[in-house]
């Protein structure tokens, strides 16, 4: 128990650079709240006493503004940042370093009592307010970009992006050193790629079109010119 704390204080140095102290982070950071809540609601789900766990994780939620269901499995090195509005389902599986980022719902998409809810692997990164529904599974070191809506399942080493989610860049390289690719601003825009595409496309249609234009108007000359000339 005391080796996942040490595990999950460390990873909230080692992805936000605004810790400067341990006090600071046990003190000030609700992510760090709310996982710790719920490894002891976790137990407490696991040994029969649901309903405890339950209320606790309730009243994690009322502080910290995350819900996490107490039958959610997370391992170490998870980190939340900032936080607010994250919402973890029953059936969830989260493994290894993984971080998600404020407003994110890993939600489920079937009323039945089943695997209703993803499962994240290791170093798995989710932006701020995107959603990954259903028993699927992200793999490792794979991206979800901000305001994404992730519904299928994605291989390792992918990042996704759009609604619904698509797998824009696949990349062999992996992480060694356990450091977050936060550079979203650099993430492939699906929509913008096709629209170009299509610029393209109508640009050289335009070309075809104006040459055909041209050759017609040029056949319209030589056929006005060659009545006047067999007239003479």
């Amino acid at each position: 128990m005391f080796r996942t704390l040490r595990n999950d204080i460390a990873a909230v140095f080692q992805r936000d650079p605004a810790a400067r102290s341990i006090a600071e982070v046990v003190i000030c950071y609700p992510g760090l709240h709310a996982i710790t809540l719920h490894r002891l609601n976790h137990w407490l789900w696991n040994h029969r006493m649901k309903l405890l766990g339950r209320m606790l994780s309730h009243l994690g939620r009322f502080f910290t503004g995350i819900e996490i269901h107490p039958g959610a499995k997370i391992g170490s090195g998870f980190f939340i940042d900032h936080g607010m509005g994250v919402v973890i389902g029953e059936t969830t599986e989260i493994g290894d370093n993984v971080t998600l980022y404020q407003g994110v719902t890993l939600g489920g998409t079937s009323l039945k009592k089943e695997k209703r809810h993803p499962t994240l692997h290791n170093g798995v990164v989710v932006g701020a307010g995107a959603m990954v529904l259903g028993a699927i599974e992200i793999g490792e070191n794979s991206k979800i970009g901000s305001g994404s809506v992730a519904i299928k399942d994605v291989p390792p080493n992918s990042t996704v992006v759009g609604v619904p989610g698509r797998v824009v860049l696949r990349s062999k390289q992996r992480s060694e050193t356990g450091e977050v690719d936060v550079d979203w601003h650099l993430l492939p825009d699906p929509v913008a790629r096709a629209v170009g595409c299509i610029l393209e496309k109508i640009n050289l249609m335009e070309k075809e079109l104006e040459q055909l234009r041209q050759a017609r108007e040029e056949e319209r000359r030589v056929e006005a010119v060659e009545p006047r000339t067999l007239s003479e």
